[in-house]
């Protein structure tokens, strides 16, 4: 399901190379990872101005249905500092409340949610997320499922799943 949906990879640029892990994961016919990746409309060119990179932004989040955002210490202090391009569209995600699932991109033994790679703004907001690690079956996992449970509305906060999932995948 989550292949359908266009989602939305939001992360500080220090962690480029985790998107494009995902992206090699989702290229890779050996590994069950897939999606509709939202970056690949309203293109922005590096010599964009922020005005425009900021407003194609918007364009790709308004068609996006879902949000893997690559969760780190940097995607916090960027996500929180109200100037930076992840802090827009963490502002974006809040505005078009799309679900978000938070990818912890520091550790995949820990399966907690960790506040200290969230940005502020989603934990101030009391914003409903899911916390997975850093792993294509997990990832395509919540894509698949924790949207259903988010449009349901009646949880606030960051969450996590619980072991029994991870075992279920094998991981």
């Amino acid at each position: 399901m989550g292949y359908r949906n266009k989602t939305y990879v939001a992360f500080a640029s220090e962690n480029i190379s985790y998107y494009r892990m995902m992206e090699a994961w989702r290229d890779n016919d050996k590994i069950e990872f897939d999606f509709y990746d939202a970056h690949d409309l309203y293109i922005s060119k590096d010599s964009s101005k922020p005005e425009t990179i900021k407003r194609n932004l918007r364009e790709r989040m308004k068609n996006a249905k879902q949000v893997v955002l690559l969760g780190s210490a940097d995607a916090k202090r960027k996500g929180g500092d109200g100037d930076s391009f992840l802090a827009h569209e963490i502002d974006l995600i809040i505005e078009f409340n799309l679900p978000t699932v938070i990818a912890n991109i520091k550790n995949t033994k820990d399966r907690k949610t960790d506040r200290a790679l969230i940005p502020d703004p989603l934990l101030d907001a009391g914003y409903y997320t899911m916390s997975v690690t850093f792993q294509p079956s997990i990832i395509m996992y919540a894509l698949d499922n924790y949207p259903t449970e988010f449009s349901k509305n009646e949880k606030s906060g960051p969450y996590y799943y619980k072991d029994s999932v991870y075992d279920s995948l094998g991981l």
